[in-house]
Parts: C-alpha cells; structure tokens; sequence
C-alpha cells in the first residue's frame, strides 16, 4: 500500500485473509469512516494479480439500476467479470431496501463471485444481515481511526512494527499527539487536514451528512432537531448515568420516542451504551446505562470545543471517552464485557472487564500521579468481589501496589495497549 495520504487500518489484514472464504463480507461503520477507501485497496491490490473485479456503488444513479433485481445484478456483474471467479464489491448498501434478503438470494445461488459488501450501518441494515445472513456472512466494523493506528500515521509508520517499544517510552512526543487526537478525533477526512479551518470544515460536514442521510433519509426520524439536540446532550454526558424523563422532558418528546433515537445513534455507530454490572439489585443501580461515543473530534464539534480543550473537566472526559474506545477495540472478538458499576450509597468505578468469573475494575484520572493513590470506590469492591486485580489508567504512572491481596496497576493509555487486561 502506498504511504503518504492514506490512513493503514488495522482490519485490512483480517479482510485480506477473508477474501479466501465463502460468506458476504460485510464492512460495516459510521459514515466517513474509510469503508470506501479500504474497499477500492482491497480491489487494487487483486487487480494487481490478475483478479478480476466489479465495483459498483449505490451512491451512484448509474450503479442503481443494476440493483432493480436480482437477475438484473447477476447480468451485470457477468458483462464484467464472466462467469469465473471474481471479486464483486458492494458500496452503501444499506440504500437497497431488504438488503439482506437480496444478498441472501444471490449467495444461495451458488455463483463463483465473492462479494465484499459495505454499508453506513443503517438500522434496517443491520436488521436484515442479521435475520437474512445467518451462516453467510462475516461483519467487520470500522469506526474512525484509533490511537494507534493514528500515531503510526503522524509518525510516517516509522515504528509500525516496534509500536509497543514507542509506547513504552512514552515522551513528549507522544504527549502532543494524544492531545492532537483527544481534540480532533479520528475521521480520516479531519485528520488528513493540516489547517485547522479546514479540519472543521471536514467534521461540520461529517455531522450535517449524519444528520441528513442517515438520520433524515435512512430513519425517517421525524423531529429533527429533537434528535441532534438529544446527541448534543449525550455528548455532554460522557460516563454519567442516563436519566430519561429528564431527557425526554428537555426535548419535549415522548419516551418512547426519545428510547428510539437513542437506539438510532447506537446502530449508526455515533454512540454506544454501556450497562452496568451488578449482583445485588438492592444495593446497586440495576436500570440505567451510561454513554460514550464513538469519535471524539464529532463530541467536540458538537459541544463547541472542536481543536480547543482547554479545561481540565473536558479533558478528563475526552480522555475517559478514549479509554472506553481503548478497552472495546483491545477486547474485540474476545469473550469479555465490559460494564460500569455504581452503588445506590454513590462508590462508581468507570469500567468493570468481565470474562467469565473474572472481574477486573478500571478507573481513569486525567491527571499525573507522584505517587499511587488508590480510589476509594476500590475499598468497597475489593471487599465485595475478591478481584485479583483494579487497574487506574493515570497521565504518567506505572507502578504496581497491594491492596488486601489485590493488585493495583497504575498504568498510562500507552500501557493499556502493551498490557494484558482480560
């Protein structure tokens, strides 16, 4: 792949290697997230061994008309490719209606194409490749890029292969980019741009595109403006708990209502809830989700503090935010949940990693440690649940400490990517 201008994602390899198999691949993620782009890499490297390749686009008027059908595809895909093996490669799906059992009929006819599919992930989308594709497909999610995947960009993949050796000596440089990313996020198009104007310009238009493809067009929400005032304020809201009756009564909308967009945010990838972990309903809040979302440069945007986090309270929570992103992309294809915790008495600890049995509570200050200094909330839970180990994910520390037979990490977001967590 050529350097320079183009963001290397982490999935690509796992794509790659799936192109051998026989199910859909679905590549799924919020709009502007590099779907496109990781699409036609894919395609240039097979036509550049000889593969043949089709690639048709439901942006486009002209590619529609192929979609009329199911016939209709299969002729055209045949005028291009033959009747061999070839790559057949699908872009924004979710505007076909009943994607999935469209998809579904063609792959049960048994053509010797492989069909590498994309879509914004669109709520009846994600319905239908879940109803529809049972045993014939693979989903992949791409969401903006990550820390690492940023850091191996702005430093030219000078240390591609050696990341964790960088990581572990963390330094002034490396300082400077997290606060880079902690202000403008992850979406290929911000990143790309050198001049500030011009990065706001990108993530205006990010938004504007959200809000009138896939929320206007696609949801067929009705009260507009109700829904981007709700993800302003859950954008705000970084790791509190969710109170809807307040919400729906700031809105002015019904709870029903203001349930579903909630739901709509979290299945277009802007957002994502995390449930709590508890054993006695009693003594611990049992209901309410907290949430993060999935992009802090859009977060930004949205507050008005895009390129400018000054305060200390909005860094901390940019920083928690990244932690969150941190644990789910570590955590992936693995068996591990991750939730909150919170006593009706007011002890909280940010993230709760449970794997089985094992349960691993995870604190994060934004803030630099001289010494450790262990949260309260641990005494209480140490003394619940026996965990073998907490982890507080600090500005600078890393340091080990005991407390009643528990181990104590204090590690940095560098560390989180070197360490083991599960």
């Amino acid at each position: 792949m050529v350097l320079g201008k183009l963001i290397k994602r982490s999935i690509y390899q796992a794509l790659w290697d799936d192109l051998s198999r026989k199910e859909v691949v679905f590549l799924l993620g919020p709009r502007q997230s590099g779907k496109t782009t990781l699409m036609k890499i894919i395609q240039d490297r097979l036509k550049d061994k000889g593969e043949p390749t089709l690639y048709l686009s439901l942006d486009f008027e002209y590619d529609r008309q192929h979609f009329s059908s199911q016939h209709d595809l299969i002729q055209k895909i045949e005028l291009e490719i033959g009747k061999t093996r070839g790559f057949v490669f699908i872009d924004e799906i979710q505007r076909k209606e009943d994607a999935g059992l469209f998809l579904k009929g063609i792959h049960d006819i048994g053509l010797p194409y492989k069909f590498i599919v994309s879509g914004s992930g669109s709520v009846d989308l994600k319905a239908n490749i879940k109803e529809s594709m049972l045993g014939r497909k693979r989903v992949y999610e791409l969401y903006p890029v990550s820390l690492p995947e940023f850091i191996n960009f702005k430093t030219s993949y000078k240390y591609e292969n050696r990341l964790n050796e960088l990581f572990s000596l963390k330094g002034i440089e490396l300082d400077n980019l997290l606060l880079e990313y902690l202000n403008f996020g992850g979406y290929p198009r911000v990143i790309l741009e050198d001049e500030l104007k011009e990065k706001l310009r990108a993530i205006d238009e990010i938004y504007q595109g959200y809000i009138e493809k896939d929320i206007a067009y696609l949801l067929k929400v009705e009260k507009i403006d109700a829904f981007a005032q709700l993800i302003k304020i859950l954008a705000d809201q970084i790791g509190r708990l969710l109170n809807n009756s307040e919400l729906s009564n700031t809105l002015g909308i019904s709870l029903p209502t203001l349930k579903n967009y909630i739901w709509y945010a979290e299945q277009t990838y802007i957002l994502q809830r995390l449930t709590p972990y508890y054993r006695n309903v009693r003594t611990e809040i049992s209901k309410s989700p907290t949430v993060y979302l999935n992009d802090l440069g859009l977060r930004n945007y949205m507050l008005g503090i895009f390129g400018n986090l000054i305060r200390q309270d909005d860094l901390g929570f940019a920083f928690q935010n990244l932690v969150f992103m941190t644990l789910r992309e570590k955590l992936h294809w693995t068996n591990t949940k991750i939730h909150y915790w919170r006593t009706k008495s007011g002890a909280e600890i940010d993230f709760l990693v449970k794997t089985g049995r094992e349960i691993i509570p995870i604190e994060v200050k934004y803030s630099e440690h001289m010494k450790p200094m262990i949260p309260r909330s641990f005494d209480g839970f140490i003394k619940k649940y026996n965990p073998r180990k907490c982890i507080v994910i600090n500005r600078n520390l890393k340091e080990t400490v005991t407390r009643k037979n528990c181990e104590i990490l204090f590690l940095t977001i560098w560390d989180l990517f070197i360490e083991k967590i599960e």
